[in-house]
């Protein structure tokens, strides 16, 4: 094992091949013919470091699935749930797999996991606690005391089933909702207008908000919740320079070339996980949680279908519940594809991607809006997060990991199986994951002034108010009283969405509040991911940009053949010759790990430092 000098190691880019010459590079770059780069020297064994990074990326999402059907099925009694939580658990995990594969194939084509998010957790809270309460006479008074039956032998369990199917239902309308939006193109107008001072704000809510859950889960089993984190940092920053000897794939090859690997911080999730999911087992703390583990019939193939249980139900409370997912998971995922950008280095995306991808992700939330699921997908944080970590990502293990769940959602005793999961293995693995998203959101504030007065106000004004009105709302529930349900359920599901009212508030005083270009940002020596300004781009930025984001040849051939409205997904851009529309690079889909032979650009605080 050997550790190579400090030096920023690259986040590949989408695409295995950079024909476009980087910036200039802050060191020379290390050359050792005896250990040439892995990635150049082995193709196939690609597939098993694919594999490897696709089964903890799936580990994160199993986390995140569990976390948050948890949370939702603690908010319904004993016998509130009319069907399995294991085949709403696969449901859930089919649906997952489906929109992974469509955003990564013929979304915003960037290497992002679709999950269920809080932003679709909060608003099925919020219809799942407002029940008709039961009468009940209080013995020795005349007056009505109102209480909520929780019993398992309760008559009125229909009421809290007749609510689960509004939870679907929300989610369908969200789903049809997004896809709407973008397919007129409307994500990506408004993406131009989102600098750093629109989504940096959201980044940093985006890794606090959840703060208090995972506390909830960590509290487990506190000392095993650290001892994770603890072996995490170990993995993916202490030793994440170390390398380890490769031992040849091919026991034939007569090559005397020794290969080295970042072992501990490609697995820096996968090892911390099994060792602290063994000593959980040892010391028997590895319990399912109860609202997971209701005994019933869970078979061991199912092919979910819509239907099954009943249909989604539309109401006006789930009609406000869907356009409050709606918007709330488009601020979450366009804040995704803006950072997902940022970390694999690439041209940030443009506004037609932006609208495709969020009809992609409108698709999948329709579907399993459909499958009964009481939340849809979107692009997740904890995976972005798990990207960082890694210090790699590509197509190739989001489409294993599509894969990994629709073969999961066919088997429900499989699913249940995963629901064995230690709660402090998920507090620890959202922890460290929401931390990294909060602190890509800290370090993109230099992209603008933040010395200015203006910058201040946005960000302290939009972070403060994103945080304190959802606490508002929590402690007290019954303060908006409309007395119709629409107004009532959409504007406490709003209100209680931080990273949507952080991305309102800083797009809202962003662009009515007067400020230069350098001062908001916009106006930086080279693009970054958080300037959507395709005009202001270099030639060879765009270029770049239509390589890296272009659909597939087959699907780009079927562009001209789409009505004119809906161009904006695909548009053929003249300057660029066929640039986008020609045939993908040959390796644009193979694994995408470091090199080691190129180093990240310089970005413009590194640049002044260096002269």
């Amino acid at each position: 094992m050997s550790r190579l000098p400090l030096h920023p190691t690259p986040l590949l880019s989408v695409s295995s091949q950079d024909a476009l010459a980087p910036l200039p590079p802050l060191l020379p770059a290390p050359q050792n013919p005896s250990t040439p780069s892995w990635v150049s020297r082995c193709g196939p064994p690609t597939w098993g470091f694919s594999c490897l990074l696709a089964l903890q990326h799936f580990l994160v999402l199993a986390s995140l699935l569990c976390a948050s059907h948890l949370l939702l099925l603690h908010s319904l009694p004993p016998g509130g749930l009319s069907f399995s939580p294991a085949q709403l658990l696969a449901s859930s995990f089919f649906s997952c797999g489906v929109s992974t594969v469509l955003q990564t194939w013929m979304g915003s084509r960037l290497p992002l996991v679709q999950a269920p998010s809080l932003e679709f957790l909060i608003p099925a809270l919020v219809l799942t606690s407002q029940k008709p309460p039961l009468a009940i006479q209080t013995p020795g008074n005349t007056s009505l005391s109102l209480d909520l039956c929780r019993l398992p032998g309760c008559h009125d369990l229909k009421i809290w089933h007749t609510s689960f199917q509004e939870v679907s239902g929300a989610v369908t309308v969200s789903g049809l909702l997004q896809c709407a939006l973008g397919f007129l193109g409307v994500p990506g107008r408004m993406f131009l207008y989102c600098g750093p001072l629109v989504l940096a704000p959201s980044l940093v809510v985006a890794g606090l908000f959840a703060h208090r859950e995972v506390a909830q889960f960590c509290s487990a089993h506190w000392g095993l919740a650290l001892l994770l984190i603890l072996l995490m940092v170990i993995c993916s920053q202490h030793l994440g320079s170390c390398q380890v000897l490769l031992c040849p794939w091919r026991p034939t090859s007569t090559s005397s070339t020794h290969i080295h690997i970042p072992a501990f911080r490609l697995l820096s999730v996968l090892l911390p996980v099994t060792c602290v999911w063994i000593i959980s087992a040892l010391m028997n703390l590895s319990v399912i949680p109860l609202q997971l583990s209701v005994p019933s019939v869970t078979p061991w193939f199912w092919l979910p279908h819509p239907g099954e249980w009943n249909w989604p139900l539309l109401t006006p409370r789930a009609l406000a519940a869907g356009i409050s997912m709606a918007l709330a998971a488009s601020t979450s995922s366009l804040c995704c594809y803006a950072l997902c950008g940022q970390l694999l280095h690439l041209p940030p995306p443009p506004p037609h991607v932006c609208s495709r991808g969020l009809s992609m992700e409108g698709l999948g939330t329709v579907l399993a809006g459909l499958l009964g699921s009481p939340m849809g997908t979107a692009s997740s944080f904890p995976n972005v997060g798990t990207v960082s970590l890694f210090q790699a990502g590509s197509r190739r293990v989001s489409h294993l990991v599509g894969l990994f769940c629709m073969g999961i959602g066919l088997s429900p005793k499989l699913a249940q199986l995963l629901t064995s999961i230690p709660l402090t293995v998920v507090g620890g693995v959202l922890g460290v994951t929401q931390a990294v998203v909060l602190s890509a959101g800290f370090s993109s504030f230099h992209l603008a002034d933040i010395d200015s007065g203006r910058n201040v106000f946005i960000v302290g004004f939009s972070i403060f108010m994103a945080l304190l009105l959802p606490r508002w709302l929590r402690e007290n529930p019954v303060s908006i009283d409309t007395g119709w349900n629409f107004p009532d359920v959409l504007l406490r599901s709003l209100l209680a969405e931080p990273i949507f009212l952080a991305g309102l508030l800083g797009f809202f005083l962003e662009n009515t509040v007067s400020g230069t270009l350098l001062e908001r940002g916009l106006d930086q020596g080279h693009p970054t991911s958080f300037t959507a300004q395709q005009a202001r781009f270099p030639l060879k930025s765009r270029k770049k940009a239509a390589q890296e984001y272009g659909l597939p040849q087959p699907i780009q051939n079927l562009c001209s053949c789409i009505p004119q409205p809906l161009r904006c997904l695909c548009p053929v851009l003249k300057d660029l010759g066929d640039e986008e529309g020609g045939p993908a690079e040959p390796g644009e889909t193979e694994d995408l790990l470091p090199g080691f032979r190129e180093l990240r650009p310089l970005s413009s605080r590194e640049g002044l430092r260096s002269q």
